[in-house]
Parts: structure tokens; sequence; C-alpha cells
């Protein structure tokens, strides 16, 4: 066996259309094709692939955040930096930008309406 790379991310929310709205007006990720499992939950997807997997529920808000959970963050390979950081200006939403020059990478750090910290990477010369 080996890792070819992760698949999937699953966060559990008292926020669920809040949630799939800003996945999809944000980072730019579409609702699509759902098993029928018996709770209420969207799969986000780029592409032809399901890589965060929302979960709602009726318990205490913000659950999935860093602050009940040890996951500090999962991030997003991205194209298209500059049409991004135009959307995240003109919609006023608050978001930290990193240059790694030592890897070659820009990364945009956001929190989602749950808190959680997702930061969306591209390339330097994207």
């Amino acid at each position: 066996m080996q890792v070819r790379r992760l698949d999937h991310v699953n966060i559990q929310t008292t926020q669920l259309d809040r949630m799939v709205a800003w996945y999809e007006e944000i980072v730019g990720l579409r609702t699509g094709p759902r098993p029928a499992f018996p709770f209420p939950g969207a799969w986000l997807y780029t592409g032809g692939n399901a890589v965060i997997h929302l979960v709602g529920h009726d318990g205490t808000p913000a659950v999935g955040s860093e602050q009940d959970l040890k996951l500090e963050h999962f991030a997003l390979t991205a194209t298209g930096q500059n049409t991004f950081e135009a959307k995240l200006n003109e919609r006023k939403h608050h978001y930290k930008r990193l240059e790694l020059g030592g890897v070659g990478l820009v990364q945009f750090h956001l929190r989602d309406p749950d808190g959680n910290h997702v930061h969306i990477d591209f390339a330097v010369n994207d």
C-alpha cells in the first residue's frame, strides 16, 4: 500500500447552508452528488473529486473548528491567484497572504463560517 494523496476533509457544522455557500462563493467549489445518508450534509467538488464533506448536526456551534479538534488547518492547491485575491478584497473577506519563497508558494489563510482554518496555495508565478 502507498498513500497517493489526501482524498477529502469531513467537517461537522451547525451552519450547513452557510458553510455550503462559503465554500462555493469564496473557494469556488461546487455542490455535487452525495450518498443518501440518514443525516444532513453536502459534498463539495472540484472537477470530479469531492474534496470537502460537510455533515450537518444540531450540537454545539463550531464543533469542527480547531477549538475542539487537533486539526489546525487543511489546504487546497489552486490556480488563478490574482482572481482569487480580487474576489477576497471585493467581498472584504479577511485573509492573511504569505509568500513562501523557499518552496515557491503563495498562501492565502482564511477562516470559514465555523472558524476552521483553511489555506489556499498557489505557485509563486501563478
